[in-house]
């Protein structure tokens, strides 16, 4: 849930991508990834719901489906003793074994499965939502209580290093993400025993083993943990969203469970699947006494996904509460919050705070239930699925089914990657790291993740890049000049694109024949590609092209760098400047960056003297490799060119050339300028850019058009010389603007198709801003190439 207090913001929500055009014509920025334009600029956007959930909803928009069938199938097969062997015939095989279970014909240490139909009667009867989690929460430990006891040839049994049970939450949950807090509220969630228990001081020591859960059952787990002592993220396995409708509030659940259960079909829920908004459509609207002041009329100007400005997405009939009201009455909140997110909205913010709460997670799973359907969401960097519904309530063995599998699942089975262990260091949070490489034998990596200099994630799919410092015994030994230490790179590539190190593999050999490369470029220390793409529960589920858009993992070891927005003057302007050198003739030679950002433009000290590097090339495309490279978006949207922020360029329509990446470098230095004092981030109020990273790419493009027409006057911090040269860039940039502008109107009279295959004079580009007396002044002063 969203925390109170949070001001409304007037950024609009992502456009959606046309879908008409085939990938083999896609030039530049095809589908743009929702939560990925939140990622790249989170310390911007930060993570309140209202900012990001346009962002959040977009993901959730795109989600793909399965039947539910396939999706327990395929958890069952996870939770097996062979999980890499088709096993067709375990569905069927657990939904008769989990019988007695769901007919009350089981019991386990003095729990008994009868307990289940009484807790469910009580589910469906009239009643504001809140009261509902504790018989969802009661039947749901009950059942795995009981189903320890139901052995399946072929399944392992349930693992007691998770011993996963169901608690309420209900109660604020925190996480930091690069020093901005996030506050979500689920209603309840699944996590390990031992960490349901940790909130409670009178369960703290005591009874172990199915004592202890048994205690738990009865006491706690139908309690929210005391405020003082909100449940982890890290710990929690999965969030369960409820959502009743109105008719279930006034008049139950109808029909009631049945007398006894047997092994059926499944029988498709209406709806079958949960799309956005769906609640809102069955509930009626609030009346005029329900309307909050801040809810924008019904002639608010229409967005182009849909929404209008205050009203991104709108919950259905909830008595969902924000995070200071829980002590208000639900039956005093109106049926609808205007600000409160759609359920799948909600459950797809708690995936991102998962996803942040542990390095390198692989997928997650959520559970939305709506009156007597639940829903299975599975999430990962590819995309979101989503089963088709699961009555509960009539369909109980299939539930029974899925509980069965998730209780069996050791932690890397719900995503965590066991890979990377935690570990304490000093107090503080790391991740260890060991492989065997045929080079070195054991490399030993050590990830910093508590560390600040770490660069973080937040969303749904993309690659998920952090960014941490890292050490390592192991390339200590082989490296023994690194005064600055090593960062680790750990992201999600997409399968079909060249991949980094390839990338720099070229980019090295240009280095060896071109100065303006040598020593500019990042030092690729060690990498690893993990070979687990993201395809495979897509090809499992029969989600329809699987592999487009898939992804790997990777790690990559770096030399640490430094950041150019620590820069100012003319160390600024000679790193800057020695970056686009450098990516000039990486672009000659036929490697294209496509994505110039603060981020990726580095620096270091060698000989008392400051060397620019143009870093990241995990977007970056070669010349002589033919065809579509990925799926994903390349540009950072607030220092994209003008010509790439508009519908047509976001639709892949627009080729990526040389002059994009340059006028990007200009974008990257009015950036800088304009939102950092001597290498300081400025206060916020102090920074008008800081609306560019808030905004979709064509509102941003329109943004930053009015600019180079209306630019503000010199602030005090910024240098008279390097204003003078800012000022003489925008000059460049509105003429360029205005000379293309003309000549599509041209051919609009003339009628003259647009020529995609425009001739580039690549340093002719170049020349409209070198030639500027600020380029020469400012060349002079820092001498970059002596």
């Amino acid at each position: 849930m969203s925390p109170a207090g949070e001001a409304d913001t007037s950024f609009t929500p992502p456009r959606a991508n046309a879908s008409a055009h085939s990938a083999s014509k896609i030039e530049s920025t095809p589908n743009s990834r929702g939560a990925a334009v939140v990622s790249e600029n989170i310390g911007l956007v930060g993570v309140r719901v209202k900012e990001i959930r346009p962002w959040i909803q977009r993901d959730i928009e795109q989600a793909k489906q399965c039947k539910a069938d396939a999706m327990l199938q395929a958890l069952l097969q996870r939770a097996s003793c062979a999980p890499e062997t088709k096993q067709p015939e375990l569905l069927q095989k657990c939904l008769k074994a989990v019988l007695p279970v769901c007919n009350g014909q089981v019991s386990a240490g003095g729990i008994y499965s009868s307990g289940i139909e009484t807790a469910l009667k009580n589910y469906v009867r009239p009643g504001a939502e809140n009261s509902f989690y504790g018989p969802f929460i009661e039947a749901t430990n009950i059942a795995l209580a009981c189903l320890e006891e139901i052995k399946v040839d072929g399944m392992r049994a349930p693992v007691p290093a998770v011993d996963m049970i169901c608690q309420q939450n209900d109660m604020p949950m925190y996480q930091n993400h690069q020093f901005v807090k996030s506050t979500r509220k689920p209603d309840c969630v699944i996590l390990p025993l031992k960490s349901a228990c940790a909130p409670f001081e009178d369960e703290k020591g005591g009874k172990q083993g199915k004592q202890k859960r048994k205690a738990h059952m009865v006491k706690n787990a139908m309690s929210k943990p005391p405020a003082s002592e909100s449940l982890p993220w890290k710990d929690i396995l999965a969030c369960i969203e409820f959502k009743r409708k109105t008719a279930g509030r006034k008049q139950g659940i109808k029909p009631l469970p049945p007398s006894s259960y047997h092994v059926k079909d499944h029988v498709p829920t209406k709806p079958e699947y949960l799309p956005v908004d769906h609640l809102k459509a069955e509930d009626p609207a609030p009346g005029p006494t329900q309307t909050s002041a801040t809810q924008a009329p019904d002639t608010a100007p229409v967005l182009s996904s849909g929404l209008n400005a205050a009203q991104s997405s709108q919950g259905g009939s909830s008595s969902k509460r924000k995070a200071t009201d829980t002590l208000q009455s639900a039956a005093k909140k109106p049926k609808v919050v205007p600000d409160e997110p759609d359920v799948t909205v909600q459950t797809g913010l708690y995936a991102a705070e998962m996803f942040a709460a542990n390095l390198a997670v692989s997928y997650l799973i959520n559970l939305i239930v709506v009156d007597d359907v639940v829903w299975v969401w599975y999430y990962d960097r590819q995309g979101t699925i989503q089963s088709s519904g699961i009555n509960f309530i009539q369909d109980l063995p299939r539930f029974m089914v899925l509980l069965y599998a998730l209780q069996r699942f050791e932690l890397h089975d719900w995503g965590r990657n066991k890979d990377f262990l935690p570990v304490q260091v000093e107090g503080k949070q790391c991740y260890e790291f060991k492989i065997k490489d045929e080079t070195l034998g054991e490399v030993d990596l050590l990830l910093h993740t508590s560390h600040d200099d770490r660069v973080t994630h937040y969303g749904l799919q993309g690659r998920a890049t952090n960014v941490m410092p890292v050490t390592s015994e192991a390339l200590a030994k082989k490296y023994d000049n690194l005064p600055d230490g090593m960062v680790a790179k750990v992201f999600w590539g997409e399968a079909n694109r060249t991949s980094e190190p390839e990338i720099l593999k070229r980019v090295e050999e240009i280095a060896e024949a071109h100065d303006t490369v040598k020593n500019h470029i990042p030092e690729l220390l060690w990498h690893h590609t993990f070979t687990n793409p993201t395809s495979a529960i897509r090809e499992a589920l029969g989600v329809p092209e699987p592999t487009t858009g898939s992804r790997v993992l990777y790690i990559l070891v770096f030399r640490k760098l430094h950041p150019i927005t620590k820069l100012h003057g003319k160390e600024l302007f000679s790193v800057w400047q020695q970056c686009i050198i450098c990516h000039l003739t990486l672009w000659k030679e036929g490697v294209y960056h496509r994505d110039i950002s603060p981020g990726n433009l580095m620096w270091y000290k060698k000989n008392g003297k400051l060397i620019g590097v143009l870093n990241d090339y995990d977007l970056s495309s070669l010349a002589n490799v033919v065809g579509p490279q990925g799926n994903e978006r390349t540009g950072t949207v607030p220092f994209m060119a003008l010509d790439l922020l508009t519908e047509k360029a976001q639709r892949g329509e627009v080729k990526h050339l040389y002059r994009h990446d340059l006028e990007s470098f200009m974008w990257v230095f009015i950036w800088i300028c304009f939102r950092y004092r001597e290498g300081v981030l400025l206060p916020a109020e102090t920074r008008p850019l800081d609306q560019w990273a808030r905004l979709d790419a064509v509102m941003c493009g329109t943004m930053k058009y009015y600019f180079v027409g209306h630019p503000p006057d010199r602030p005090s911090h910024i240098d008279p010389r390097i204003w003078r040269f800012l000022v003489q860039c925008v000059i460049v940039l509105k003429r360029d603007a205005d000379h293309r502008i003309g000549l599509r109107l041209e051919k609009l009279i003339t009628m003259t198709p647009d020529n995609d295959e425009e001739l580039e004079d690549i340093d002719g580009s170049l020349r409209m801003f070198t030639n500027t007396t600020g380029w020469v002044d400012l060349s002079e002063l820092s001498n970059p190439l002596q």
